[in-house]
């Protein structure tokens, strides 16, 4: 195992240790000159003990100096003020691949110590040379040199240092470099990491983006709600079976007389028709926060999972694009259409059914079959919406639209009776000024209808289509009214 390379700031705690010992030893060598000049009167014996003594104290320092160079675990290469090679630690010899050399001018290290700029074959330039730098006077720093040794090539990181004589010049030039390997290794292992990380990174992107591409076209099969309904964000993770209890509102629409009309265009006319007509009425259903459950031929099936006036604000929408559309159609020497419109609400079930190869959203219970129900019974009066008593419960206010009771009925499939309501908000202006005006005399007609007071009732449905002779439900009850009358004259 390597050893563990010393920090930028432990070299740099170094190179300063170093610096003070040799400004330590020129002291020491000051004040023994001193010391032999003051010592000079004396006695031979006595100057040439001292001298003796102050050159025991140099040697011991030099010992001393040389002692610490070689531990530590660094390269120091030194050079005197003419750019001669003095010293090279150990370690600088394993860097530098070999010890002093007799140099004869600077420019000649790069060369013969086979210092390359990183990652080139190209000489390093020795004017650039920390240690010829220092001895310009300059300390600095450099991480891009390289040592071509016979069987490998040595990434260093140097620093250069001057040390100044009394008369301020340069006396020696000072370099400390270290082995990079470990760390320029683990720069590459890193940048390799990030290249890996953010290729992975564009590779889970586009990954995403197909699975977001595949939802969204999945999205015009299978509603985003309904899977935001299962607990699903992507249609991958639906499985066969899955399936959850759900409060809505349902809303089924249809064209009137469809099948007759089909009768009079081509295959291709029908599907140029159908799709105008169903790309006019989607807005209306997914602007009211619902969403289209499914098409059947030229039948809307509709989900409203917030609150019953989402559906019922639908379906006057797609009342009043039915005008505009018509007039369209008009305008082009098209017949005008009629839709009706069934609301129920309830609870139901919403899942998936089907097999291993195949399978499709659904929603199940007695809510959506109701609500077909309700649907078909406008047929019957006349009527293009009609709502249920369990949606007209749910309605934040019910005064905020314009309703009349229609029925109590008992649907097919159906024991129990079903009340029904029109809401006549989408009725040309007016028609729904003439049902307003008519309301309380409709009213209190429906309500003689209950007790069974059917003389008076047929009156007062009169007075309602002596104002408005186009009111379907007036003029069925009008005739219910008198053929009740006279079963009871017959009884």
């Amino acid at each position: 195992m390597l050893e563990e390379q010393p920090s930028r700031e432990q070299l740099l705690l170094e190179i300063e240790r170093l610096r003070q010992q040799v400004e330590d030893l020129k002291e020491e060598k000051a004040d023994l000159e001193i010391l032999l000049e003051t010592t000079a009167e004396h006695s031979d014996s006595l100057a040439s003990e001292l001298q003796d003594r102050a050159l025991e104290a140099v040697r011991e320092g030099e010992i001393k100096l040389a002692q610490f160079l070689e531990a530590i675990p660094i390269g120091v290469a030194v050079l005197d003020s003419l750019g001669k090679p003095c010293y090279v630690n150990r370690a600088g010899k394993q860097l530098l691949g070999q010890g002093i050399l007799p140099l004869n001018a600077v420019d000649d290290l790069s060369e013969s110590y086979q210092i390359y700029i990183a990652g080139t074959d190209t000489i390093y330039p020795f004017e650039n040379l920390p240690i010829v730098r220092a001895l310009r006077g300059e300390s600095t720093t450099t991480d891009d040199m390289e040592v071509h040794q016979p069987d490998k090539k040595v990434p260093i990181e140097g620093w250069g240092t001057p040390i100044f004589n009394d008369a301020g010049k340069v006396a020696f030039a000072i370099a400390v470099f270290q082995n990079v390997t470990e760390r320029k290794q683990a720069e590459s292992d890193r940048h390799l990491f990030i290249k890996e990380l953010s290729e992975l990174n564009q590779d889970l992107i586009k990954s995403l983006d197909a699975e977001s591409e595949l939802t969204d076209a999945y999205g015009r099969f299978v509603p985003h709600q309904f899977l935001n309904l299962l607990g699903y964000e992507s249609i991958i993770d639906v499985n066969l079976g899955d399936q959850v209890q759900e409060e809505m509102s349902v809303l089924f629409a249809d064209i009137r007389d469809f099948t007759t009309l089909s009768e009079t265009m081509s295959p291709q006319e029908n599907f140029n028709f159908i799709n105008a007509y169903l790309s006019r009425m989607e807005p209306a259903i997914t602007s009211n926060n619902g969403f289209i459950d499914k098409y059947i031929g030229d039948a809307i099936m509709a989900l409203f999972s917030d609150c019953a006036d989402d559906a019922l604000k639908s379906g006057i929408a797609m009342l009043n694009i039915l005008t505009d559309y018509n007039e369209h159609r008009q305008n082009i020497g098209y017949i005008p259409i009629r839709i009706g419109i069934g609301i129920n609400s309830g609870s139901l079930m919403l899942g998936t059914v089907g097999g291993k190869s195949r399978m499709d959203s659904t929603v199940i219970s007695d809510t959506v079959n109701l609500a077909s129900r309700i649907e078909g019974l406008t047929k019957e009066y006349g009527v293009p919406l009609l709502i249920s008593q369990e949606t007209l419960e749910r309605l934040r206010n019910p005064a905020d639209y314009a309703i009349r009771i229609v029925d109590k009925v008992q649907v097919k499939g159906k024991s129990k009776y079903v009340t029904v309501y029109e809401v006549f908000d989408a009725d040309p202006p007016e028609i729904l000024m003439a049902k307003l005006a008519n309301l309380p005399t409709y009213t209190e007609a429906m309500s003689l209808c209950d007790r069974k007071e059917f003389r008076e009732a047929g009156k007062l449905f009169e007075e309602c289509l002596g104002t408005n002779p186009s009111d379907r439900v007036a003029r069925i009850y009008l005739k219910r009214c008198r053929d009740w009358r006279s079963l009871l004259k017959g009884i």
